[in-house]
C-alpha cells in the first residue's frame, strides 16, 4: 500500500474507504482486529456495512474504525477526518477552524470541535523525567494591553501587568542531534510554590537546570545544578541561557495571535499540546511519520462536545 506523502496525496488516498480501513487497521490493530468491548479476536467483517461484529455475545458487539477513538459518533466520514489530522499535524503556521471549515465544507463550529478532538490525539505521555541540560522558563498568554478596552486597562493597572493573562511554565531538555524534549504546564502563578512542584516532578536530580533571574528559582541548588541568566544584562553566557524556550514561546504566541486570534484559558492546554507535538517532531519525522504518530494516539481519547464546552455555551474560539 503506497503511503501518502503530501496533503494532496492524503486527500486523494483517503477519499477511498478501503484505503482508510487498511491504513487505520494497520496502526490500530497491527496484530489483527480485536473487539474494543471485550478484546476478543473472534470478529468478522461485514463489507456491506463497513463494520465488524464480535462473535462473542455481549452488548456493543458491532463496531467500526471510529469506535473508541476521537472520531466516535461523528457523522463526518474518514475522508474528511484524516485530511484534517494531516493539516493540523503538519502545517507549521497552524490551521484555524474557519480555514478548516472552508477546506472541508463544514461549519466553523464543526471544524472547531474537530480541531480540539484532534489535539487530544496529539497529547503525549510524560515519558519519564527530563535529564541532562534542562531549561526552565515561564511566560504569560493573553491579549496585549494596547488592544484592551479602556476600562479593562484601568483594572489591569490596579491589579498588575499580568491581570487577565494565563501563566504557562515550560521545561526543555536539550539535545544536540534530535529535537529537544519539551513539557508544558498551565500554572496558577509563577511563585516558587507554583513552579517548584513541576520542577521536582519532571526533572531528574543532578541535572543541569538553566533559568532566568526570577526569584522563584533561587533555591534550586541542591537537588539540581542550577545556573541562571539575567536578561537585563545579556541573553546568553555560554551554555547558560533559556533561548530554546524563548524560541518555543515565540512560535507559540505567533500561532495564537496570528492564526487562532482568540483562545479561552480553559482550552489553552490543548493548544500547548498541539505546539509541543509539532515542536518535538519537527526534525526527526517527515509529514507522513508525524501523521502516523498522531493517528496512533486516537484510541481511548474521546472528547464529547459537552465535555469540551463544560456544559455551557461554546466559546467563540479558533
Amino acid at each position: 500500500m503506497t503511503q501518502p506523502k503530501t496533503l494532496t496525496d492524503a486527500i486523494k488516498f483517503f477519499a477511498v474507504p478501503a484505503n482508510c480501513r487498511e491504513y487505520l487497521v494497520a496502526r490500530r490493530w497491527p496484530d489483527g482486529v480485536t473487539c474494543p468491548a471485550c478484546g476478543s479476536t473472534s470478529v468478522y467483517f461485514d463489507p456491506s456495512r463497513n463494520r465488524w461484529e464480535c462473535k462473542t455475545r455481549h452488548p456493543k458487539r458491532k463496531f467500526t474504525l471510529k469506535t473508541g477513538t476521537i472520531f466516535e459518533d461523528s457523522p463526518l466520514g474518514l475522508d474528511k477526518w484524516l485530511p484534517a489530522v494531516w493539516m493540523i499535524v503538519n502545517m507549521k503556521n497552524r490551521v484555524s477552524s474557519h480555514e478548516l471549515g472552508r477546506s472541508l465544507g463544514v461549519t466553523q463550529k464543526t471544524a472547531w470541535f474537530m480541531l480540539h478532538r484532534i489535539r487530544t490525539a496529539m497529547q503525549s505521555a510524560t515519558g519519564g523525567k527530563l535529564a541532562g541540560s534542562v531549561e526552565v522558563d515561564e511566560t504569560y498568554i493573553g491579549g496585549k494591553a494596547r488592544n484592551m478596552h479602556h476600562d479593562r486597562k484601568k483594572r489591569m493597572g490596579k491589579k498588575g501587568t499580568w491581570f487577565g493573562k494565563v501563566a504557562v511554565m515550560g521545561l526543555l531538555e536539550r539535545h544536540d542531534d534530535d529535537a529537544s524534549q519539551i513539557r508544558m504546564h498551565v500554572v496558577q502563578g509563577v511563585t516558587a510554590r507554583h513552579l517548584r512542584t513541576h520542577i521536582d516532578k519532571m526533572i531528574e536530580p543532578g541535572s543541569h537546570v538553566y533559568t532566568d533571574a526570577l526569584k522563584s528559582y533561587d533555591k534550586l541548588n541542591g537537588p539540581f545544578l542550577h545556573q541562571f541568566i539575567d536578561h537585563a544584562e545579556t541573553y546568553a553566557s555560554g551554555e547558560v541561557h533559556t533561548n530554546g524556550l524563548e524560541n518555543f514561546w515565540s512560535l507559540l504566541k505567533r500561532g495564537l495571535r496570528g492564526t487562532y486570534v482568540s483562545v479561552e484559558p480553559f482550552h489553552l492546554f490543548r493548544y500547548l499540546d498541539e505546539q509541543a507535538f509539532r515542536f518535538k517532531h519537527r526534525k526527526d519525522f517527515n509529514d507522513a511519520d508525524r501523521f502516523s504518530l498522531a493517528i496512533s494516539g486516537i484510541v481511548g481519547r474521546r472528547l464529547t462536545y459537552k465535555d469540551l464546552i463544560g456544559f455551557g455555551n461554546a466559546p467563540n474560539g479558533n
